[in-house]
């Protein structure tokens, strides 16, 4: 299958040749469509997801950059950005592919109408840049960027910021592109209240984001010992950032999925994404639950937190046998699930 996103970006390939960069594409099977469709072109991806990165190696023999990896030396002839959910992330993700520019590099945008992207003009002018429309189609946009190669827009640093809970006082650090970018959200908010069962032992903060919560559960017992992992390599940095800012220690994860250790955590703590791009994806939440069983130690614990219309407590119950309710506020609610069968 296709995202919406990638159709869009085939529509136009009379725009691609050359050396072409792609920026934080879907996850689906454009890096397979691009080499059937148009075998001639010299492709390079570029993402912060570590699936995307997992599925362009599948896929394609051609380069594939995590994170902010690219090479000094790389030049390029048409890049790509595919529009990212966060509008804080694409100041950063312009200022990163300014590396690859040369005079005659042309740059284009595409993105979802429901994920932002028709507001890139208005973006785009108080960028000092101008942002010109090419095609309509499959719910979808697809712009040209011009002025980039000479804007002065620099690639983002942590934004840094304290929170208080509990009597716990952290320095929290994230990334644009990270969930709730900034701010302490009222969901993992809610979470930090019903974490008193977490004492000690090995414990996985699963989609970590900024770090809050394993930070908060390692500074109230020191004895935790903390992984931390997310499918976005800017949370990884993110909460490894965060877990420094306060001098505690952790490891840190880039992986698609739970870090499996044959069933080495004692708990399992989390505030979990439930989409795919733009779209609700149960399956997510499924494969999470059954992967967290597996993973956890006989007795050990899933705690999360979800919004309240989600269908949780059914997936919960076929995988745990049980699953209790420890608090419920702003719309969020907080479970608890404890494996006691095999």
């Amino acid at each position: 299958m296709l995202d919406n996103t990638s159709q869009l970006l085939l529509r136009n390939i009379d725009f691609l040749s050359g050396k072409v960069l792609l920026v934080e594409p879907m996850a689906d099977r454009l890096a397979a469509e691009l080499k059937q469709q148009a075998p001639e072109l010299e492709l390079f991806c570029l993402t912060s997801n570590i699936a995307v990165a997992n599925n362009w190696q599948q896929q394609s023999k051609s380069p594939c950059y995590l994170g902010d990896a690219l090479p000094a030396d790389l030049t390029v002839d048409k890049v790509v950005l595919f529009y990212p959910k966060s509008k804080d992330q694409l100041q950063s993700s312009l200022a990163q592919i300014k590396t690859v520019l040369n005079d005659k590099t042309e740059v284009y945008l595409v993105g979802d109408n429901k994920g932002g992207i028709k507001s890139l003009g208005n973006q785009a002018e108080k960028l000092g840049l101008k942002a010109f429309k090419h095609d309509n189609a499959k719910h979808c946009l697809w712009f040209e960027l011009d002025g980039l190669l000479q804007s002065e827009l620099k690639t983002a640093d942590f934004h840094q910021f304290s929170i208080e809970k509990a009597g716990i006082s952290l320095k929290l650090c994230s990334l644009p592109g990270v969930f709730n970018h900034g701010k302490l959200d009222l969901g993992t908010n809610l979470l930090l209240e019903h974490l008193g069962h977490i004492q000690q032992g090995k414990v996985l903060d699963f989609a970590c984001g900024a770090g809050f919560i394993g930070a908060f559960l390692v500074k109230r017992h020191p004895e935790i010992k903390l992984t931390a992992s997310d499918i976005s390599t800017l949370a990884v940095s993110s909460t490894a950032a965060t877990l420094k800012a306060n001098k505690l220690p952790g490891e840190t994860i880039a992986a698609d999925g739970i870090p499996s250790r044959s069933a080495a955590y004692d708990h399992i703590v989390s505030n979990p994404p439930f989409h795919t791009g733009l779209k609700t994806d149960y399956n997510i939440s499924e494969q999470f639950f059954r992967d967290a069983f597996n993973e956890l130690k006989p007795g050990g614990t899933l705690t999360l937190v979800a919004n309240v219309h989600l269908p949780y407590v059914a997936q919960l119950t076929e995988i745990f046998g049980q699953v209790k309710e420890l608090g419920r506020r702003d719309g969020f609610v907080v479970y608890y699930c404890r494996k006691d069968r095999k």
